[in-house]
């Protein structure tokens, strides 16, 4: 992917994350050299602003990703909201607020389509966004990633930094998340399976009706329309990231099973929550710029899954 980016110093926040770990892969294939700046959260905690700041003034980054983030499930996400408001819309204020003030040229804050209405037309577009109510089960994590997508928009407005925002869809990949409570729905579905199989269970129970449908992106695509939009000139103040298609989440759980050589029986269980009842975004505001996804999703839950043996193997699983 030949791309040449007008930045230097290029701050990439939760750099051990999984869009984080893909994009620090993806920009060391750009053909003009980049000092990547990192930090671990032991080393800086994005929550203090005063310390943001003083990294911002003492490292001068011109271009940000802020890939960091408090993120989990729908278990997760309902039973921690004050967590999941408080440490985003902290580190999302502290984060840009630094960057203005540092002169930073470039910021690119990632959020998440769970921004847009529960109820919103589908495929959903970037206008959607603040027309109806939220889906109850992430409303604290989509709050605070509004108001950080907006508080760039407004630093642009206003002051004209160019402060701008990707949302992508789910995303999957290496180095996700596999926390047995915590973790997003495809991870889960991959260690629960994977888990069947070594102990030769007959059967996988899945949350909720298996109705819903849910679009996913591999977080190689995700790392490569990053990099995309800091080569635009003029991006949009926020733009959808996603493949475009979706699935039942039963059709997702019969695919993993497929990839993970689970042979048994895939069982609902309609008291658990479902979620929003479909989440598919429009992605031809993106596409239209020039970029596309190149993973489809068996092929990338097929790599997904060999990291995953791999990590699993030698007890080194991410699970936060």
């Amino acid at each position: 992917m030949p791309v040449n980016l007008p930045f230097k110093k290029i701050f990439i926040a939760g750099h051990q994350g999984m869009v984080g770990q893909a994009t620090v892969r993806k920009l060391s294939t750009v053909d003009t050299p980049i000092e990547l700046i990192t930090r671990s959260r032991d080393r800086l905690n994005l929550n203090d602003a005063k310390a943001t700041l003083d990294f911002f003034l003492d490292q001068t980054p011109d271009a940000v990703i802020f890939a960091a983030a408090r993120v989990g499930g729908i278990h997760a996400n309902e039973t921690y909201p004050v967590e999941f408001l408080v440490d985003n819309l902290q580190m999302a204020i502290n984060s840009i607020t630094a960057a203005y003030k540092s002169g930073v040229k470039r910021f690119l804050f990632l959020g998440s389509t769970c921004i847009y209405p529960r109820m919103a037309p589908q495929p959903i577009k970037e206008e959607s966004l603040l027309t109806s109510p939220l889906e109850l089960t992430n409303e604290a994590y989509a709050i605070a990633k509004i108001a950080g997508l907006k508080l760039c928009q407004y630093y642009r407005r206003e002051y004209g930094a160019m402060f701008h925002s990707a949302m992508p869809t789910n995303l999957y990949g290496p180095g996700d998340n596999y926390h047995h409570e915590n973790s997003h729905v495809l991870p889960a579905l991959i260690l629960r399976f994977h888990r069947a199989k070594l102990e030769g269970a007959d059967s996988v129970t899945i949350w909720g009706t298996g109705n819903p449908r849910r679009e996913f992106l591999h977080v190689d695509d995700m790392a490569s329309a990053l990099i995309h939009l800091l080569g635009l000139t003029n991006p949009p103040d926020w733009v959808n990231v996603g493949s475009g298609e979706d699935q039942t989440i039963l059709e997702l759980a019969k695919l993993v099973a497929k990839v993970v050589g689970f042979d048994g029986t895939i069982l609902i269980d309609p008291s658990k929550p479902d979620g929003t009842p479909r989440k598919l975004t429009d992605n031809s505001l993106l596409r239209s710029t020039g970029w596309s996804p190149s993973v489809d999703l068996e092929s990338g839950l097929r790599t997904t899954y060999q990291d995953f043996c791999v990590q699993f193997a030698q007890g080194k699983l991410r699970s936060t």
